[in-house]
């Protein structure tokens, strides 16, 4: 009989945390052990996740009821899990890290883009960024494994095979965001009344998710800003692009195939016809994939590049678990095969 593994999920009552949870109590090797909420301790995980009713029959823990576990995954607000890494990396052999503490693996630049220190700066380097198609043989067998954030995921996806190239002399990206990027925590940006129906651009420069690409890229002219709009997930990035050189769709259609034709959650989405010519996060709600498109700008030059990603999935929880497949030796692409709903 397969080895099992059990899973223990910190956070659990969040929208990345029961992401995680969905995902896992489908998965054929891991056994969920437990999952905390200070909140809702004592109370089924269903009353908070009511789509996994009679699915399972967890009850939230604290995570002081915390035992051992073979991987943990700390689904925690921003810098809580930086505090606590050394009580958590006693509890299990490997962590994924949802939240942004241990993306960066300088602290000055931490200090940079979140404004304050570190909690637990020895431990940057020794965490592996979460996304797959960049480090897929470090994380291979590794113990420690950040999280990614969705709107540097989308980014990445969207320009690696031309940061590869050299082919970036200066990217300017659009996004356009769900309203679960905010998290479950009510606030007065995400009330229905405010958000209903809008096209609110909330961060024109400096965001953090900006530092993740620079650090996986390399040093490109990166400029980006972020809108939030009507959805509830999904991130739409259109990045305007112009190159060093000209080129035209088919190389682009070259590097692209190079760069994802083996890869199991990209896929190339540029149709001749229809009206899903090019990658639309509608789709992908609830799945682990990235879509990617392309076009050339035949009067400048420009290359427009357009991804899609569920936030909560390929920007989040879906990478994370992808992540802990590699990191077990297992399938990569185990439990994450759900190939999203239409129409929706």
């Amino acid at each position: 009989m397969s080895e099992r593994f059990r899973a223990a999920i910190v956070g659990a009552s969040g929208y990345g945390g029961g992401e995680v949870l969905r995902l896992l109590l489908d998965h054929p090797r891991v056994e969920v052990v437990a999952a905390t909420s200070r909140r809702h301790a004592g109370v089924f995980v269903h009353s908070v996740h009511p789509n996994l009713r009679a699915r399972t029959k967890l009850r939230f823990v604290t995570p002081d009821q915390l035992g051992a576990a073979d991987v943990l995954f700390l689904c925690l607000p921003h810098g809580e899990a930086g505090k606590a890494i050394e009580r958590y990396s006693a509890l299990a052999p490997r962590i994924v890290d949802l939240s942004a503490d241990f993306r960066l693996r300088d602290a000055a630049a931490h200090r940079r883009w979140s404004g304050e220190d570190h909690p637990a700066p020895a431990w940057l380097d020794r965490f592996v960024y979460g996304l797959p198609e960049l480090h897929r043989e470090r994380l291979r067998g590794a113990r420690l494994a950040s999280g990614v954030g969705c709107n540097a995921t989308a980014i990445n996806l969207a320009l690696l095979p031309l940061a590869r190239a050299g082919l970036i002399g200066r990217a300017v990206c659009d996004l356009k965001v769900g309203s679960s990027e905010a998290g479950i925590s009510p606030s007065a940006s995400g009330h229905h009344p405010e958000r209903s129906g809008a096209v609110r651009p909330f961060a024109l420069t400096g965001h953090r998710h900006q530092a993740e690409v620079l650090q996986e890229l390399g040093w490109i002219d990166l400029h980006l800003s972020i809108t939030s709009v009507e959805l509830v997930r999904g991130v739409s990035c259109a990045a305007h692009v112009f190159p060093t050189r000209p080129v035209d769709e088919k190389s682009l259609w070259q590097l692209y195939r190079q760069a994802y034709g083996a890869e199991p959650f990209v896929r190339l989405v540029k149709d001749r016809a229809g009206i899903h010519r090019y990658p639309e996060p509608k789709i992908l709600a609830g799945t682990n994939w990235c879509d990617v498109g392309f076009e050339v700008d035949g009067e400048t030059g420009r290359v427009v590049v357009v991804s899609a990603i569920d936030n909560l999935m390929k920007g989040a929880a879906g990478s994370a678990v992808q992540c802990m497949n590699l990191m077990l030796g297992l399938e990569e692409t185990t439990a994450l095969s759900f190939p999203g709903l239409h129409p929706i």
